[in-house]
């Protein structure tokens, strides 16, 4: 007897992948067809919110689950020397991610010659950079499961490395009580973390529809305008997300003999996602089944690696500051020189430490680095008006450098379980 076929079966038995690809192309086409209609975008609005919603949902779980299995599945000695090498990773693909978001500035100068508007003078009024110490120290959270119940993700990341790498040393203990006690509370976690993953995946159905609703959005509200007249901000910050793929990721990839052009292809799905939500945080879900499906990261690499990378590594990020800050220092008429562009890379980096994968947390953290070189943003300030420019097209270049973070965060698991010898080499061939 032939299989029946249900009305939606063509819809969950296609690539999911490609069913996405469709959703943002469709999405931008009639996004631009379509400017400015509010009807459309009442519609519509629900469906991207639904999305981010069912992304949001599911972010704090996977990162508790996964971080604490990953951290604690790693072998006391073993955990210093891959927690040493991932942030040692990141802190160099950010540091060449802001020096190429500089040098790109300094050929293309954007905002040389733009004339400011008016009506964009009051968007800095309530904008306030946190300082950097207080940055540093809500990392450590007063009350860890406040803030879970909160959404807060680092605070939960710091927490949840410290829970899995205690439990790490109770396996590895001499007492049997206390390793029978801590196997017990592993294998719970794990559990979570199987279950978990199973409810990724049905959100990751429901992906296709979101995509094109927030894509639509996007394009109906801000397309023409954002690619009008701040194109050169625009272009010159996606050109340096290019070349950080091209100079950097590439270049990397070739030094630890694994294909450029199949780890670009396999990293498509978290990409795209990333594109999309312009949050690290939800796309972590979908990088962590990327990382075991297609690319052979082992859960105990990408379960410590993905989490930390999704709050501390921000390369596209970087590159926009680089860009950004050359090209509000151009608009109003005050050029970096080498020290404040040099000011520029050590905040940038440092900032991008405690600054967690959220939509919208460059723009605080393009802030801190304005004022670190001087050009404070006070309200009614010509700072403020060029400021506010940027962040008029900010969700035009979130999605850029929300993407290459991901990029880079995937980068780096498949660094560590290659250094490891731990990268399962089937799935590369």
């Amino acid at each position: 007897m032939p299989e029946k076929k249900g009305i939606l079966d063509f819809y969950f038995k296609s690539n999911l992948l490609l069913r996405i690809l469709i959703g943002l192309i469709l999405g931008a086409i009639f996004g631009i067809i379509f400017q400015n209609a509010t009807g459309a975008i009442d519609v519509l609005k629900p469906f991207g919110d639904l999305f981010i919603r069912l992304l949001k949902m599911i972010v704090l779980p996977v990162i508790v689950c996964t971080l604490i299995v990953g951290a604690s599945s790693i072998s006391p000695a073993h955990l210093g020397k891959v927690g040493i090498k991932i942030i040692l990773f990141y802190m160099f693909t950010s540091l060449c991610a802001i020096i190429i978001g500089l040098a790109v500035g300094s050929i293309f100068q954007p905002g040389v010659g733009l004339e400011l508007a008016t009506n964009v003078a009051s968007a800095g009024k309530e904008a306030k950079a946190p300082g950097l110490i207080e940055i540093l120290l809500n990392i450590i959270p007063t009350n860890p499961f406040g803030a879970i119940a909160k959404g807060e993700v680092l605070p939960t990341i710091c927490f949840c490395l410290f829970f899995g790498i205690a439990l790490a040393f109770s396996l590895d203990s001499q007492n049997e009580q206390v390793k029978r006690s801590a196997e017990t509370v592993f294998l719970f976690f794990e559990g979570m973390n199987s279950v978990m993953f199973k409810v990724v995946g049905w959100v990751m159905q429901y992906a296709p529809i979101g995509v094109f609703a927030l894509i639509f959005i996007v394009f109906s509200k801000s397309g023409a305008e954002a690619f009008g007249p701040l194109v050169n901000v625009t272009v010159s910050v996606y050109i340096g997300l290019i070349l950080q793929i091209v100079l950097v990721y590439c270049v990397i990839c070739l030094f630890i003999k694994v294909s450029p052009l199949k780890f670009l292809y396999k990293v498509r799905p978290p990409m795209i996602t990333a594109f999309v939500t312009r949050s690290s945080g939800a796309t972590l879900p979908v990088s962590m089944e990327t990382a075991e499906k297609d690319m052979g990261v082992p859960r105990s690499i990408y379960g410590f690696t993905l989490p930390v990378g999704a709050t501390i590594n921000m390369d596209g990020t970087t590159i926009y500051l680089g860009v950004c800050a050359i090209f509000v220092a151009n608009v109003v008429g005050m050029p970096l020189d080498f020290s404040q562009q040099l000011t520029v890379v050590l905040t940038a980096v440092l900032a991008s430490i405690g600054t967690a994968g959220v939509p919208g947390a460059g723009a605080i953290m393009l802030l801190m680095v304005l004022e670190s070189v001087g050009l404070k943003v006070e309200a009614g300030s010509v700072i403020a008006i060029a400021y506010g420019m940027i962040l008029g097209i900010d969700a035009i270049l979130d999605m850029g450098r929300t993407s290459m973070n991901i990029v880079g965060d995937m980068m780096g698991a498949v660094f560590v379980a290659k250094s490891e010898k731990e990268l399962d080499e089937k799935a590369w061939e």
